[in-house]
C-alpha cells in the first residue's frame, strides 16, 4: 500500500437543490408564502404552475383524444386545475368540469366565471366513472388533512375500477397525505401520473404511496436557491439515476495494489442458507474490492474453490445444533487484523445460547474492530437478541469504528421497537443519530440516514428484482465499496453518502436488469453481474 493521503472535504451529495430536496407540505406552503410576501402575485404562481402542466399535456395528444374532465376542489389546486381547463380548452381539447362544491375561494371562483365565459362545459351531475375521457384530479393537492369524503372515495374507487389508468393528478393525489403516503381515508385517487409542483413532497415517495401516485414527473417553479439554501441541513435528498455520475466514490492511488484497494471479511452462510454466503460474496466481488475473504460454513467453505476462486477461505465455521453460524472464532486473537471492513450477517442464522462466552468474546472482539463494520439480516437480529452480552444500542454506541446497519423492516422493528411505528425517513434518522452509525432502512424506495442527521431516499427501484438473496447482493456490494473507501484514506465510511450511493448503485442495476434481460431473468446473481460492470464505468469524485 502507499502512503496515506490525507482526507479531503467532500462536497454535499447530491446538489441540496430543487430537482433533490423531499418537503413536507408545510414546507414547500412557508416556501410559496415567502414568495408571495416578496411581491409575486399568488396568480402568477398559479398560471406558472398549470401552464407547465397543460404543456406537459399537450404534449401527449393520444392522452387527450377522447376529452377531460377536471374534477375541481374549492382551494388553489382547484384553481390550477381550471387554468389548465382553459389552456387545453383554447388548444382545442374537449374539455369539462366537475366541482362537488358551491364555495371556492376567490382566485379558484374567478377561474370558475372565467371558464364559464370561455364557454367551457360544466358537468351537471355526477361524472360516469366509466367516462373514457381522461381525468384530471384537481380537487385537494398538497394541503389535504382529512378524508375527502364518501361521495368522492366511491367517485375515485370506481374509476380506477372501471377505467384504469385515466386519471392523472396535479401536485398530490386526492385522499392522500402529502407527508407520509398513507390514505386520509378509505381510498385514494389512483393516478397514472402525478404532476408534482415546485419540490417533491415527502409522501409522495414512500412506500404507501406508490401504489397511488403513477408516475411521479416534477414541474419546476425556479424556487430561487437562496431561499432553498434556508431549508434545514438534514432535509432528505432524494436520489436517481442522474445521481449516479456524482456519486461520492473515492479513487483508488494508482499506485495501491489489491490491499490497497479494499481488505474485506464477509461473514455469511450457514447450513440452512449456504446460498447467501455465495451471493453476499458475488456481491462484494462487484464492488471492485482488492482482497476478499470469507469466514463461512464448513460446507461452503470446503467447495469455495470451485465456483468462487479469488476468495480466500478466512475460517471454516461450524454450525450449531439449530443450524445457525457460530462465530466463537471470530474472537480469536489475529482474527480481524488487516482488515478495512468486515460484513457480518447474511444467512448466518439465529444465535445459539450453548456457546454464549465464545459468542461474547467475538461481539467484543467486532466492537472493538476499527475498521468498517457492516450488520445485515441475522447480525442484526443477534444484536437484538442480546447476543453481544448488552443492551443493543449500547454496543452499537461503543464500536470503534464506522458503523452500517441494513435492515429491512422487521428487522428494523427488533433492533429498534420504540422507532419502528415512525415514518422511514424518521426512523433511520432516530436509529443513525442515537447509536452513531449509518443506516439503510430497505423497502421499496430504500432510506439512508447518518449519524450526523442528513438523509437520503431511492426515488426509484425495480419492483420486479425484489427476490430472495437481492439483499445479501446489497450487503456484500455496500460493504466492498465501504472497505475500498477505506483503503483508500481520502473519504471515510462513516460518511453515510457512501452508504447511500451504494444503495443507488444496487437499485439502479436492478432497473437495468429488468429492462436489459427483462423482469423474470433479474436474479440476484444477475444484479451482481450488472453491477461488476456498472463499477468499471462509474466515476469517482473523491
Amino acid at each position: 500500500m502507499g502512503p496515506a493521503r490525507a482526507a479531503v472535504a467532500v462536497p454535499s451529495w447530491p446538489a441540496r437543490d430543487a430537482a433533490h430536496l423531499l418537503v413536507r407540505s408545510a414546507q414547500m406552503a412557508d416556501l410559496e408564502e415567502a414568495l408571495f410576501a416578496s411581491g409575486l402575485p399568488v396568480e402568477a404562481l398559479m398560471e406558472k404552475a398549470a401552464l407547465r402542466i397543460s404543456q406537459r399535456l399537450l404534449g401527449q395528444p393520444d392522452r387527450l383524444e377522447q376529452g377531460v374532465l377536471v374534477l375541481v376542489g374549492p382551494g388553489h389546486n382547484g384553481g390550477d386545475g381550471l387554468v389548465v381547463a382553459r389552456e387545453l380548452h383554447l388548444a382545442g381539447v374537449r374539455v369539462q368540469l366537475w366541482s362537488p362544491f358551491e364555495q371556492r375561494k376567490p382566485l379558484t371562483e374567478a377561474h370558475w366565471r372565467h371558464a364559464h365565459w370561455l364557454g367551457v362545459e360544466q358537468c351537471a351531475g355526477r361524472p360516469d366513472p366509466a367516462d373514457p375521457r381522461l381525468w384530471i384530479d384537481a380537487l385537494f393537492g398538497t394541503g389535504q388533512r382529512r378524508p375527502p369524503g364518501a361521495v368522492i372515495e366511491r367517485l375515485l374507487a370506481t374509476r380506477q375500477s372501471q377505467r384504469p389508468g385515466r386519471l392523472v393528478a396535479i401536485d398530490v393525489p386526492t385522499g392522500l397525505c402529502a407527508d407520509t403516503g398513507q390514505l386520509l381515508g378509505e381510498v385514494a385517487a389512483c393516478a397514472s401520473h402525478t404532476y408534482v409542483l415546485g419540490l417533491l413532497k415527502q409522501g409522495l415517495v414512500q412506500d404507501a404511496a406508490l401504489a397511488w401516485v403513477g408516475e411521479l414527473e416534477r414541474l419546476d417553479l425556479g424556487l430561487p436557491p437562496a431561499q432553498l439554501a434556508g431549508l434545514p441541513v438534514d432535509q432528505p435528498l432524494g436520489l436517481a439515476a442522474a445521481d449516479l455520475a456524482s456519486t461520492p466514490w473515492p479513487i483508488p492511488d494508482p499506485r495501491a495494489g489489491k490491499y490497497g484497494r479494499g481488505r474485506l471479511l464477509v461473514v455469511a452462510g450457514s447450513n440452512a442458507y449456504r446460498g447467501a454466503a455465495l451471493l453476499s460474496l458475488l456481491g462484494a466481488g462487484a464492488s471492485g474490492c482488492g482482497s476478499l475473504r470469507g469466514a463461512l460454513p464448513i460446507a461452503v467453505a470446503e467447495e469455495l474453490w470451485a465456483v468462487q476462486p479469488d476468495v480466500v477461505v478466512h475460517r471454516a465455521l461450524a454450525s450449531g445444533a439449530q443450524g445457525g453460524l457460530c462465530l466463537a472464532a471470530l474472537g480469536e486473537a489475529g482474527a480481524l487484523d488487516r482488515l478495512d471492513a468486515v460484513l457480518l450477517g447474511p444467512g448466518i442464522g439465529a444465535g445459539h445460547g450453548a456457546d454464549g462466552t465464545d459468542q461474547t468474546l467475538a461481539w467484543r472482539a467486532l466492537q472493538h474492530f476499527s475498521g468498517l463494520l457492516v450488520l445485515d439480516a441475522d447480525g442484526l437480529n443477534r444484536v437484538a437478541a442480546g447476543e453481544t452480552g448488552t443492551r443493543s444500542d449500547a454496543w452499537l454506541r461503543g464500536r470503534q469504528g464506522a458503523t452500517w446497519l441494513t435492515p429491512h423492516a422487521g428487522e428494523f422493528a427488533r433492533l429498534f421497537p420504540d422507532l419502528a411505528s415512525q415514518q422511514p425517513l424518521a426512523a433511520a434518522a432516530s436509529a443513525a443519530a442515537r447509536c452513531g452509525v449509518s443506516v439503510l432502512l430497505k423497502g421499496a424506495r430504500s432510506v439512508v440516514a447518518a449519524a450526523d442527521g442528513r438523509r437520503w431516499q431511492l426515488l426509484e427501484a425495480a419492483a420486479p428484482a425484489a427476490r430472495a438473496g437481492l439483499g445479501d447482493v446489497l450487503a456484500g456490494y455496500a460493504a466492498g465499496r465501504g472497505a475500498a473507501a477505506a483503503a483508500a484514506q481520502t473519504c471515510s465510511p462513516a460518511d453515510g453518502a457512501l452508504l447511500a450511493a451504494a444503495a443507488l448503485d444496487h437499485a439502479q442495476a436492478g432497473l437495468q436488469c429488468c429492462r436489459i434481460l427483462g423482469a423474470a431473468a433479474a436474479s440476484p446473481q444477475a444484479i451482481a453481474s450488472q453491477l461488476a460492470r456498472r463499477e468499471s464505468k462509474l466515476p469517482k469524485r473523491c
